[in-house]
């Protein structure tokens, strides 16, 4: 019993990663520079977003210029026909109900 208590006292009772006793995973110097280099890539990306490559004035109306809205568009509208069936009128659903027309023979 000594002896298991012994080997075993490294690990917390109960839930390992909860709680008072909980295991700890020790900071490296890994995991600094890797920390580091995150915040350098998101200052990079910050930097980038607040002195962007067009003005607001030249950004403006690019994609209109290019006509890529109207190519979505007619893309969007071909797709749209392809998926949907196309209009067919109720007699075309119905036409198996005629099995013969002797009661309009009145």
């Amino acid at each position: 019993m000594r002896l298991t208590d012994a080997l075993l006292s490294k690990l917390p009772r109960g839930h390992i990663f909860k709680g008072k006793h909980r295991l700890v995973k020790p900071v490296t110097g890994l995991d600094v520079h890797q920390k580091l280099r995150d915040l350098q890539r998101e200052e990079q990306n910050m930097f980038y977003l607040r002195h962007s490559y067009l003005t607001r004035e030249e950004s403006y109306g690019h994609s209109k210029e290019q006509g890529r809205f109207e190519k979505w568009m007619r893309k969007w509208k071909v797709l749209q026909a392809e998926k949907f069936a196309k209009h067919k009128p109720m007699e075309n659903h119905l036409s198996h109900l005629r099995s013969s027309d002797g009661w309009e023979s009145y």
